[in-house]
């Protein structure tokens, strides 16, 4: 009996099929089918109904995987607590973050990790929309955190805050008087994250929050709402890392400079393990050596 045969049929039902366990536990299509092949054959029953649509469990499939699914889901973690006790980085780091951090924050350290480690992989997701906690397989998501609190299964790790600011086009500007409070923006459109309901402001006399009302854009995208910006259609609150060639080429000017926006705070989150994968752990390490070493 294998048990990594166990352990394929349980990634291909945990995965929805075939082709989405291979790509998320780098083992060929063929690997995976013929070891669910095998079980059957050793059960002497068929667990699965193959479709070109889509893949189905069958009564004998559903009963095996309800029994053997948490015990095979340890395993996997008693392997990973293996690994990284022996200090090895190898196998495939997988990673999703949101756009505005990871477009501009990560490549850098998966190049530096991939250098030190040959035998590790990374897989780098750059979502636009808000990071599905997990339900790929993934090794780390990370999350601004903003409008929601991240489940008890998980365990959250900060590791940047990164300063944001309110820039426009100069055209946008033009003709109108220098902005002195936050309350000034709502004589302008504004450019909206996805889930921006306020925008909040520290400055000579306390806390300031305006209210985004009725935004002329919309979008989870940075890249998307940076572009309508440089084209002077309206106001945007973004990370000055990720504007900072379009304020260096003269396409955006920083309004409100003695106003301290609230920064962008940017979670690590992780499955809740017992010990943290060593090629996790050298991943985040880099980032905050990078981290420190860029804020000096």
């Amino acid at each position: 009996m294998n048990w990594d045969d166990f352990d394929a049929f349980c990634q291909v039902v945990d995965h929805g099929g075939f082709t989405a366990a291979a790509r998320a536990t780098d083992r060929p299509k063929s690997s995976l089918s013929a070891a669910v092949t095998r079980l059957e054959s050793l059960i002497g029953s068929r667990l699965l109904e193959r479709t070109t649509r889509r893949l189905r469990l069958t009564e004998a499939g559903e009963s095996l995987y309800r029994e053997i699914s948490k015990p095979v889901s340890q395993l996997r973690e008693f392997a990973a607590d293996a690994i990284t006790k022996s200090a090895q980085v190898q196998g495939t780091l997988r990673i999703a973050a949101p756009y505005e951090f990871g477009a501009h924050h990560l490549a850098s350290v998966a190049c530096a990790v991939m250098e030190r480690h040959p035998k590790l992989k990374v897989d780098v997701e750059v979502e636009h929309a808000r990071v599905p906690l997990f339900e790929r397989q993934y090794d780390v998501v990370f999350s601004a955190l903003e409008h929601s609190f991240a489940p008890s299964s998980v365990v959250t790790r900060r590791v940047y805050s990164l300063e944001r600011g309110i820039f426009a086009s100069p055209a946008l500007m033009a003709g109108h008087p220098e902005l002195t409070a936050p309350n000034d923006l709502h004589a302008f459109a504004l450019l909206a994250g996805g889930d921006d309901a306020h925008w909040d402001f520290k400055g000579p006399d306390g806390g300031v929050e305006i209210e985004v009302r009725n935004p002329r854009m919309r979008s989870g995208n940075a890249g998307i709402r940076l572009e309508a910006a440089k084209a002077g259609l309206g106001v945007i609150r973004v990370t000055a890392t990720f504007c900072e060639a379009a304020v260096a080429q003269g396409q955006l000017i920083r309004l409100l400079p003695q106003w301290e926006c609230a920064p962008l705070r940017v979670y690590a989150l992780l499955p809740g393990r017992r010990l943290v994968p060593a090629k996790v752990r050298v991943f985040l390490d880099e980032l905050e050596l990078q981290g420190r070493a860029g804020a000096s």
